[in-house]
């Protein structure tokens, strides 16, 4: 078969077979007897073979060595293009993302572009203390774009630069950017936290529902950054996750302090105490649960409070009465 009925019955162009005869990849093995040179059935099932190849990605060198080397597997090479195609789609989804960063920040001039590619270089730049200097510029000078500081908040894992990025965006501020109301419904926990934590230095009424939502999450950190963001503002719904943290810790202190906010009202102090006593009495709580429960009375005012505490001076426990009658003592002054 001459090579114009070769490139009309197989799809590859005249050019590219004369490619591959220059390579030495696919080479006419026949003649005719005119002294034409003629693809036999083997060329054409070689080629065939070469394009199979190609559509993996292979470039021209590898498919040769693919078809001649006996040493190469074929595990081994699919093992290799997957490696490979994984790296490209993880490139092209950062340049998507990057894009859609532009995009979301609406710019009208091409200075506003360059200015977010520069802020998005600095945000995701391999040098903690580069990515430090460009939240801390963002937040001293003009308001970032709210977006893109959300996305690198979320993503931070150095706590000085995670700090500035919170920092930026409630100078942006207020309103919930998209990025950071997506990352608390993240399946990652630490994307949830990193949200609750940017989310807790905003204080609009968006803001405010975010974190009442995440009283329900249900890794316990989560739960515990959104119940003290939301006692500090005298939100009642934080009052069941605050007094948990009290009696279980980390945070038990601020836990206390959230619950002293609650407790203004009148109706919420005597809530808290019942519950506190509740706690004290149970016996699963261990006596380190049942020392941080009577000094979290400490910031509860009010008549209800001092009887509870005046009670537990007589607790078995010595470290409780002596706490009880400690915090007393300060009360009377």
């Amino acid at each position: 078969m001459l090579i114009g009925e070769v490139a009309r019955r197989s799809g590859v162009s005249v050019r590219m077979l004369r490619h591959y005869d220059s390579l030495a990849l696919v080479r006419p093995t026949d003649r005719t007897a005119g002294g034409y040179r003629e693809y036999t059935a083997g060329d054409l099932r070689r080629i065939f073979a070469v394009e199979s190849l190609r559509s993996l990605g292979l470039s021209l060198r590898e498919v040769q060595q693919a078809l001649e080397d006996p040493q190469l597997t074929p595990d081994t090479l699919v093992a290799d293009l997957v490696r490979r195609t994984e790296e490209r789609v993880a490139s092209e989804q950062e340049l998507l993302a990057r894009l859609r960063q532009i995009e979301g920040a609406a710019p009208e001039q091409w200075t506003e572009v360059l200015r977010i590619v520069e802020l998005l270089r600095g945000l995701n730049a391999g040098d903690a203390n580069r990515r430090l200097r460009t939240a801390l510029a963002t937040s001293a000078g003009a308001p970032g774009p709210a977006d893109q500081l959300a996305h690198a908040a979320l993503s931070e894992p150095e706590l000085n630069a995670a700090g500035a990025l919170r920092w930026a965006l409630a100078q942006a501020g207020d309103d919930v950017p998209a990025p950071l109301a997506e990352g608390l419904t993240s399946p990652s926990p630490r994307v949830r936290e990193r949200a609750v934590q940017a989310v807790a230095e905003l204080h609009s009424g968006s803001a405010q529902q975010l974190l009442v939502a995440a009283l329900a999450d249900i890794v316990p950190v989560v739960r515990r950054r959104a119940a003290l963001a939301l006692g500090a503002r005298g939100v009642s719904d934080a009052m069941p996750i605050l007094l948990e943290t009290v009696e279980h810790g980390p945070n038990d202190v601020e836990a206390a302090e959230a619950l002293g906010v609650l407790a203004r009202d009148g109706r919420q102090a005597e809530r808290i105490v019942a519950d506190v006593r509740d706690r004290l009495v149970a016996p699963a709580t261990e006596p380190a649960a049942r020392l941080r429960l009577t000094q979290a009375l400490a910031e509860i005012p009010g008549p209800t409070a001092d009887r509870a505490l005046t009670d537990l001076t007589g607790d078995p426990q010595p470290d409780v009465a002596r706490s009880a009658g400690y915090i007393l003592s300060l009360r009377s002054r």
